[in-house]
């Protein structure tokens, strides 16, 4: 695939001849100017359109639009991924605003009670209650309590209001996750509608194709892959042939077997798959939690160099990382390569290399 994009061929405009329809202005125009031209003897050639582009125009143009799929894709899992984290974000939010609702609720009936208990105790003077307790002493003690009592209301007020503040905090924090989930909505929309428009040009292209042609257009650069990596082997150790975990052994194993599902972009399973979507249900089969994108797989786990490589190693391509596979050995991956085209292996310089990491 071409690893920077190139101006696009689009098809030519073929000029109309004029309609006997036409206004009657323009043909008088056009019949003078011919009539001008025949009796100078200088007919202008008429124009001819551009030649179709060669079928190596084609594959570079193919390969751009994809590429750029391919980045849109990952820009649009990236864009589901943070709306998924707002949504569950939201949920914890409500679900501790919950709680705390009803926290406040039972302080403010607690204290409610309290307040009419303390109103209905201290109705009467001090002295005046004293005198008439037929129980001078117990008077005293309940007197004592109803202080302690003071004590502990003024804590629940203050409880209260701290209770209040976290409401209002959790609240704040529920429009700010809201926003970023209408943001990242919007974000996700645009890299879906970019998506589509880049596979649909590319389609456009490739139905100017015949079947044969087709089918090499969308090939992963095998042929180079052989040349590049036969060029390079005297210069680089050989990569291992065997996965360094039994975790490794497990995610090759899964990925191998979804060798001919279809590619579906902003897919992870389990009946297609988009390249991040692939390598992430790999690793999750062996028990290990990975981002979604090309981009943060990119950052998780060792990096290891092209000598190390080592069944279940992620290899990244490109210099944005937007295009992610997984080294079997042999020197080869296993990869969801693009639209129109299978969960199928390759050689692993087939593409541009810009690192690989080691998941467990």
């Amino acid at each position: 695939m071409a690893e920077h994009r190139k101006r696009r061929w689009r098809r030519p405009t073929y000029r109309k001849p004029w309609s006997s329809g036409g206004r009657p202005a323009m043909r008088v125009a056009a019949t003078l100017t011919l009539a001008g031209a025949a009796t100078a003897g200088a007919l202008e050639t008429p124009a001819v359109a551009d030649p179709e582009p060669t079928l190596a125009e084609v594959e570079d143009q193919v390969d751009a639009l994809h590429r750029e799929a391919a980045e849109a894709t990952e820009a649009f899992n990236a864009a589901t991924e943070t709306a998924e984290r707002a949504e569950e974000d939201l949920a914890d939010l409500a679900d501790r605003a919950t709680r705390r609702t009803e926290e406040l609720n039972a302080a403010r009936d607690s204290l409610g009670a309290h307040a009419s208990a303390s109103y209905r105790a201290s109705g009467l003077p001090a002295g005046l209650a004293l005198a008439l307790a037929s129980d001078p002493d117990e008077y005293l003690r309940r007197a004592a309590v109803l202080d302690r009592a003071g004590d502990r209301q003024a804590r629940a007020v203050s409880d209260l209001g701290a209770k209040l503040r976290g409401i209002e905090q959790l609240r704040d924090e529920a429009d700010q996750r809201t926003e970023e989930l209408a943001a990242a909505r919007l974000e996700a929309d645009r890299q879906r509608e970019t998506v589509e428009e880049r596979l649909a040009e590319a389609e456009e292209l490739l139905a100017t194709r015949t079947a044969e042609e087709r089918e090499r257009l969308l090939a992963d650069g095998a042929e180079d892959g052989e040349r590049n990596r036969a060029a390079r082997d005297e210069a680089r150790p050989a990569a291992s042939d065997e996965a360094t975990s039994a975790r490794g052994a497990a995610a090759v194993a899964f990925a191998m077997a979804q060798l001919g599902k279809p590619y579906g972009w902003g897919s992870t399973g389990p009946n297609s798959f988009d390249c991040s979507g692939l390598t992430q249900s790999a690793w999750a089969s062996a028990g290990v939690s990975l981002p979604r994108t090309s981009y943060s797989q990119a950052t998780a786990g060792a990096r290891v160099s092209r000598s190390q490589l080592a069944p279940g190693d992620l290899v990244f391509y490109y210099a944005d990382n937007s295009h992610v596979a997984m080294y079997i050995g042999g020197g080869q991956i296993v990869h969801a390569a693009r639209s129109g085209t299978p969960v199928r292996l390759a050689d692993v310089d087939s593409m541009p290399f810009n690192g690989a990491t080691r998941p467990a």
